[in-house]
């Protein structure tokens, strides 16, 4: 627990646990200054320098100081830790920082050993997209901001660029860093990315940006079409894949898409495997063409770490050291993680291969980037964010922040008999059992930094019942050694019982794929054995990050409630036993497909995303997948009934005239469909054809709640060869209701984005005929015909 732990315990806990987690949470309120940060122009500098000129634009200052380096100087700047150049008074700087959810101690440049020892640390990416709440997202953003800027002002860091968010789509559940993605929807998951960008660096949620001036700077991973660790012996390192035209335009890109035209994207990452045979880092068509010329993305880009070296010295690809050198350079990567380029690019450039331009490029955008962070400022105390103290790290606002993120991501799955809530003063003994009540870290996912607050979910339920009895069940998540009988007596002993039970990062996580989606070893016969020998039905908590096959506690009768709570972060222990106890509604849905353990049986080496019937593949995610599921993208119960229907007079569709415009636009599609082309209607005619759907949603009791409310479009005939998706998320906000409380939300739908589909050579279309809006059990129906 690190020395900055501060918690709103009157707000967030039940008065049972106030004596247990004061103990738990008790922390010095003090926190010395560290050191001065590193900055660049201050007394040190060379005099009348234009570089450190704040008069100047940008683009001039970084261009002046490129032009003072010397050759070898330029050089060692294009490595993750660059080190200073000593005669023009710049510092060193580390490019690799961390902040999936929370600024981490995980890459170089971040240093939480000091006075500051801690950061909030909220839950695992996957659940907390599974509120459905972009504004959580966005503040979210803006908690990392600040606390980067903080511990950067309190001297305990050396960069301020962050490698996050990871926005590849969550397409194969046995992926090992699903669980650090907003899941599989392309549409929901560059919503994610452009809030939380803009959130990380200082925006606001929408509309214009300041693009000189950025808190923090995100960076956008990993482009693209990564999303395999270690398959059966085919690594990320060497994997080639294979991706059709039309599956990179409306899957694999738009999230990438959105990140850098909606969400102002400072960084992006190119990723460790080939795309079609090109590595992603070496692929001009990618990074120079697609990311800056088409989006128009002003950043920098960066290698993951030591991907330039295995272009050459795992892929093949480059068959020298300086090929490798100049196939990155030249496509547009300005900054090796590594020192690969540091090694070897003297030698490409005496051997011609790469010219001084070509550095000088990515120089440019490098020290772009720093000194619109600020960096190149003079002292940072006199400059914008020179006000944000040590003591905005792991604040009362910022822990409750990460409360309110675990609450609203959790998801129910069953709940029988309204087995759950339970209630306090009828819970008189209570069974906690699984490996996963009692390891904090364990809440908490991969690239984690030390969390203001420790607290086990076995700790918080202590606090709720006095006679609380807890048994591990297994050694791990693995559970190849487990003490079944222990449980089964424990179990047959009280009146409720509460197993924990899912993955950890020994089964999920970077370098690490799954090859099953059921419970590993003796978890299943755990569950069962303690489920027979209790008294009443069992609540099963799930803590994992990808989807798992728990089809026979679906189906159990004598497990009468599934919680699913991913990695919920510090406070996740707290989120939980709310849910349980009724103190929380639940209102999250889930964000990927859990599908049945015979999916395993597709390699996951297929990319493809359209299922095909003549050889059974049977296609992935929602929007293309046929077969049985477990739980379906965007399932989720509560412990209130919602309603929801589309509200005619306030659902307007473009007007006859507008679609009349449309007409000499027809083009020819497969499956022998007629559509028009989006690219020939043109921005002003598309958003003559945006139009307002008004949803009225009613809580319908007995609880309050938030609930996250999904607009979808479906096709009427999505499997005629077309490719059509057989439906698309194409809205969704978060809204909280009391109990029999109504209210009318209103989304904005441009059937050009929403309506279109991506053809086999990547076009998108709008098809002629009907198309349905559909939310909860309702449908709207609009033909789209000039």
């Amino acid at each position: 627990m690190g020395d900055r732990a501060r918690f709103s315990l009157h707000v967030v806990v039940p008065s049972a646990t106030l004596v247990l987690l004061q103990l738990l949470l008790a922390c010095s309120s003090h926190v010395a200054v560290a050191s001065d940060p590193p900055f660049s122009c201050g007394a040190g500098a060379p005099p009348n320098v234009a570089f450190c000129d704040t008069r100047l634009p940008i683009e001039r200052r970084a261009d002046d100081l490129v032009s003072r380096l010397t050759v070898e100087e330029k050089i060692s700047q294009l490595g993750d830790q660059s080190p200073a150049v000593d005669r023009l008074g710049v510092p060193a700087y580390k490019w690799w920082s961390e902040a999936l959810h929370g600024v981490s101690n995980a890459g170089r440049g971040i240093h939480l050993d000091g006075p500051l020892r801690a950061a909030t640390s909220f839950p695992q990416v996957i659940l907390t997209a599974a509120s459905f709440n972009p504004d959580l997202w966005y503040r979210i953003g803006q908690v990392i901001g600040v606390e980067a800027r903080a511990v950067y002002n309190n001297g305990q860091a050396e960069g301020l660029t962050f490698w996050a968010p990871n926005i590849n789509i969550f397409r194969d559940p046995r992926w090992g860093r699903g669980q650090e993605t907003p899941g599989e929807d392309p549409t929901m998951t560059g919503k994610y990315a452009a809030v939380f960008v803009r959130g990380v660096q200082g925006y606001g949620i929408a509309g214009d940006v300041n693009s000189t001036d950025l808190e923090a700077s995100a960076c956008c991973k990993h482009f693209t079409a990564y999303d395999l660790e270690n398959w059966k012996g085919i690594t990320r390192y060497v994997f080639d894949a294979k991706v059709t035209a039309q599956d990179l335009e409306d899957t694999y890109n738009p999230p990438f898409k959105s990140c850098v035209e909606d969400g102002h994207a400072s960084g992006i990452m190119c990723s460790y495997n080939r795309v079609n045979g090109v590595p992603t880092c070496a692929d001009y068509n990618l990074l120079s063409k697609t990311a800056r010329k088409d989006w128009g993305f002003y950043g920098y880009i960066t290698s993951d770490c030591d991907a330039v070296a295995i272009i050459h010295d795992a892929q093949g690809y480059a068959k020298t050291a300086e090929d490798a050198v100049a196939d990155v350079l030249k496509a547009g990567m300005d900054v090796n993680c590594g020192s690969y380029v540091q090694q070897h690019g003297a030698s490409a450039l005496q051997q011609g291969k790469i010219t001084e331009q070509d550095i000088n490029r990515a120089l440019h955008n490098l020290f772009v980037v720093r000194m619109r962070l600020g960096l190149f400022n003079g002292n940072p105390k006199y400059n914008r964010y020179g006000n944000i103290s040590p003591d905005q790290v792991c604040t009362q606002e910022h822990q409750n922040l990460a409360l309110e993120a675990a609450q609203d991501g959790i998801v129910l799955l069953k709940n029988d008999a309204n087995a759950l809530p339970l209630s306090k003063s009828k819970v008189t003994s209570l069974a906690v059992i699984g490996f996963n009540a009692n390891n904090a870290t364990r809440l908490l996912g991969n690239y984690f930094g030390p969390p203001c607050i420790s607290v086990t979910p076995l700790q918080v339920l202590q606090g709720y019942v006095k006679d609380t009895r807890f048994v591990a069940g297994c050694n791990s998540a693995a559970c190849n050694v487990s003490s079944i009988p222990e449980a089964v007596q424990v179990a047959s002993s009280v009146d409720y019982v509460v197993l924990f039970m899912g993955l950890d990062q020994d089964q999920e996580r970077e370098e690490v794929d799954r090859l099953d989606l059921t419970l590993p070893g003796m978890q299943q016969s755990l569950i069962d054995s303690v489920a027979n020998a209790a008294k009443k039905p069992v609540i099963l908590v799930l803590l994992c990050g990808g989807p798992v096959d728990v089809s026979f506690a679906k189906t159990n009768p004598k497990i009468g409630a599934i919680l699913w709570a991913g990695y919920p972060g510090e406070a996740g222990g707290i989120a939980i036993a709310q849910v349980l106890f009724g103190e929380h509604n639940p209102g999250g849905r889930l964000p990927v497909t859990w599908y049945p353990q015979d999916f395993t049986r597709v390699p996951m080496t297929d990319m493809r995303m359209r299922a095909d019937p003549a050889t059974g593949y049977p296609g992935r995610t929602y929007r293309f997948y046929r077969g049985p599921t477990v739980f379906k993208f965007g399932y989720g119960l509560s412990y209130s009934k919602y309603s929801h229907r589309f509200v005619t007079k306030g659902t307007k569709p473009p007007s006859m005239s507008n679609i009349d415009g449309l007409k000499g636009m027809e083009t020819a599609a497969a499956g022998g469909t007629v559509g028009y082309d989006v690219e020939k209607i043109g921005t002003e005619m598309c958003n003559r054809l945006k139009f307002p759907a008004l949803v009225r949603v009613q809580n319908q009791g007995p609880m309050d709640g938030k609930h996250p409310v999904l607009l979808f479009l479906r096709w009427p005939n999505a499997t005629d060869g077309s490719g059509r998706p057989a439906s698309q998320l194409i809205g969704f906000r978060s809204l909280h209701l009391k109990a029999m409380q109504t209210a009318h939300v209103e989304f904005e739908v441009n059937p050009c984005k929403h309506f279109s589909r991506a053809t086999e050579d990547g076009k998108k279309v709008i098809d002629q005929g009907s198309h349905f809006m559909m939310v909860g059990e309702d449908e709207f129906e609009m033909s789209f015909r000039a």
